[in-house]
């Protein structure tokens, strides 16, 4: 297998020409290609080709089509995060008020095995998560302020204050091992269920994490789906082997979810901040159809109906 050499800015700019990309403005090109990375940049290309197999651009694609595919995935993974935070911090506070309300403030005893779910088969899972949750407090316990002003004077760390120091997967995991009646009482604020809470947060879990990181984040899909729900219906989207071609393992599943779990001002704003995105792109990109974009990412036509269903 050969192996992959640099390339100058100029060679970048003739692999691309090579393949049909237009390129306009061959100066503004390399320093785009500096400041963002080819590889990066060249992760959009995939929309833009003929088809699969053939490794060219459409007829009259541009560098400026493709680098505004990137922009506008940068644009949307940071509105996505920045109310993938808020759910993050919502639910790390339901959370922790339930359980320290439930079987106390202090880690001996919202730590207790015992308050989890007691299921044979599950008891390797519960006692993987304490211990994540554990060494949380032994690594992180001195290193933030919150914490370590506890530690400092009162010699425990409570729930409310662990819960900064652990990420998000570690509280999707969590939930997991809660015994049945206390995810129900978290599932209850959001009026879903437990199930399906469970699955919310694997994904939105999965999606901070690649947000966090940079990652292509428009044709993303999850190996876990989000069960059939009224929205789905209600959006009338299309099935195919009776399986809804949107909104179950992609980022309309993620805009499902904050559908259940934002407030409905929070979810008005983050529908009208990636509309906002989704007109400037259709703006600069003219040689694909900008419904054949929604349906790359997941967006069905009717997209953005959503924010009105209850």
């Amino acid at each position: 297998m050969g192996s992959k050499i640099f390339k100058t800015l100029d060679e970048q700019i003739e692999i691309l020409k090579s393949k049909g990309l237009v390129i306009n403005d061959v100066e503004k090109a390399k320093e785009i290609l500096f400041r963002e990375n080819y590889f990066f940049l060249s992760g959009y290309r995939h929309l833009f080709m003929r088809s699969i197999k053939e490794n060219r651009f459409i007829s009259g694609t541009t560098f400026e089509e493709l680098y505004a595919m990137f922009l506008f995935d940068r644009k949307i993974r940071n509105v996505m995060f920045k109310h993938l935070l808020i759910i993050e911090n919502n639910i790390k506070s339901i959370i922790s008020y339930t359980l320290s309300k439930k079987y106390g403030f202090k880690e001996k005893d919202y730590l207790d095995p015992e308050n989890f779910i007691q299921d044979s088969l599950k008891n390797r899972q519960v006692h993987d998560v304490l211990n994540k949750m554990k060494r949380q407090i032994r690594v992180n316990g001195k290193q933030h302020a919150a914490t370590m002003h506890y530690l400092s004077n009162y010699g425990y760390i409570p729930m409310w204050i662990l819960v900064k120091v652990l990420s998000f997967g570690i509280v999707s995991e969590l939930y997991c091992i809660l015994k049945i009646e206390d995810q129900k009482t978290i599932a209850d604020v959001y009026e879903i269920d437990s199930e399906s809470l469970t699955i919310y947060l694997s994904l939105l879990s999965n999606f901070r994490n690649l947000c966090a990181h940079e990652d292509i984040l428009y044709e993303h899909r999850t190996q876990r789906m989000i069960p059939d729900n009224k929205y789905h219906h209600m959006l009338d989207i299309e099935k195919t082997d009776d399986v809804y071609d949107f909104g179950k393992n992609d980022l309309y599943a993620i805009v499902i979810i904050m559908k259940q779990m934002l407030k409905k001002d929070e979810f008005r704003e983050f529908i009208y901040e990636i509309g906002y995105e989704i007109d400037v792109l259709d703006g600069k990109v003219d040689v694909i159809p900008l419904n054949s974009i929604l349906n790359k990412i997941g967006f069905p036509d009717n997209w953005r109906d959503i924010v009105d269903l209850d």
